[in-house]
């Protein structure tokens, strides 16, 4: 049944040795990129193992029970673990998108709403930043527009995992893209009322420079003075960078960093995540598949999530996930939520796949 995936055991001897290579190591991007694949593997290879350890054990106790009957309970528990282990072994062999194992940059604006907006994109990034903590991954702030009362009309952040056994950003956060809507009081009212706002979430994968080719004559590069709150100078110097990438019209900025240089690098870094993000869109809409997945959609204008505070109750529209631990989740509990979506996303593709074997 899985000898279709046998060769991967070859590319996983493969990456073992160029992770043991002082060139690989030494090239940052290289290490980092066989190091995330060499991760995926592993799991696949020891269920490969597995999965033919248990093959030959079963069809041992089966012929030593034809002889003794004692030997028939053990095959009985042999035959439910490799059960067990094939369909791990299906999930992990599934049809997936070779962006999950990418770092991620995430944007996150301030929509309908107002001030409150602002706040709740605050609080979703503080959401995203604490679930950052618990998975181990390190978080930097790339670009920022912060409020007066300590909100954001925009904010983008950059996941990064910091070992290789860790779950990747983008595979975990990419189901976040879409409108978040709230439902409180907000600080601004004195009535007491409840209002509804959202903030929009777009997730990108975090592609290194080799990974996509940019004619630098398809840029506009502008410089401009920082601002902060209120439009107060940061400093004294154009330092922040305004990139416009002209076939698509892209435009991404970045002021949050000490040097021109070294915004228009951070600037650049954004520039590369929208683009390969835009041509995933595109390619997605012209598949046109039968069965649109109930998890991702291209449309980023789509109300995936509302945050309800009076009944501390959060519900996600697209799989019909409800938890009554708004508080938790806004601390960062985020693992059931996300281990939720990537389950229906899985069955999703397998579900996919099966279809496809049958035409």
């Amino acid at each position: 049944m899985f000898e279709s995936a046998q060769g991967l055991r070859q590319e996983f001897a493969d990456l073992e040795k160029q992770l043991a290579d002082p060139a690989v190591v030494s090239d940052q991007a290289r290490s980092r990129k066989v190091g995330r694949r060499y991760s995926e593997l592993t799991g696949v290879v020891h269920a490969l193992d597995e999965h033919q350890q248990l093959t030959e054990d079963l069809s041992a106790a089966r012929e030593l029970a034809d002889d003794d009957p004692a030997f028939a309970a053990e095959a009985d528990q042999i035959s439910a673990r490799l059960d067990e282990v094939t369909d791990k072994l299906t999930a992990l062999l599934a049809p997936r998108d070779p962006l999950d194992s990418n770092d991620a940059i995430m944007e996150i604006k301030s929509g309908e709403g107002g001030e409150e907006s602002a706040l709740f994109a605050g609080d979703l990034l503080n959401m995203y930043q604490h679930f950052a903590e618990r998975e181990g991954w390190s978080t930097e702030i790339i670009d920022a527009e912060p409020t007066d009362l300590g909100g954001f009309k925009s904010v983008t952040l950059a996941f990064r995992a910091t070992g290789h056994d860790a779950q990747a950003p983008y595979g975990a956060l990419k189901f976040e893209g879409g409108v978040h809507r709230v439902q409180r009081v907000p600080v601004t009212e004195s009535q007491g009322r409840i209002h509804t706002s959202a903030a929009g979430v777009l997730v990108m994968p975090d592609v290194e420079e080799s990974e996509i080719e940019i004619n630098p004559d398809d840029l506009r590069i502008d410089v401009y003075r920082s601002t902060g709150k209120g439009g107060q100078g940061v400093n004294t110097t154009d330092s922040a960078v305004r990139i416009t990438h002209l076939p698509t019209g892209v435009v991404v900025t970045s002021q949050d960093q000490r040097s021109q240089l070294q915004n228009k690098e951070q600037a650049l870094r954004v520039l590369r995540a929208r683009l390969v993000a835009a041509a995933e869109e595109q390619a997605a809409q012209q598949a046109e598949q039968a069965r649109k997945s109930q998890v991702r959609t291209v449309d980023r204008s789509e109300r995936i999530r509302t945050y309800n505070f009076p009944e501390n109750r959060i519900t996600d529209h697209r799989i019909g996930f409800k938890a009554h631990n708004l508080d938790a989740v806004l601390g960062g509990e985020l693992e059931p939520l996300i281990e939720a979506l990537q389950a229906a996303d899985l069955a999703e593709r397998l579900g996919q796949a099966t279809e496809s074997e049958k035409q």
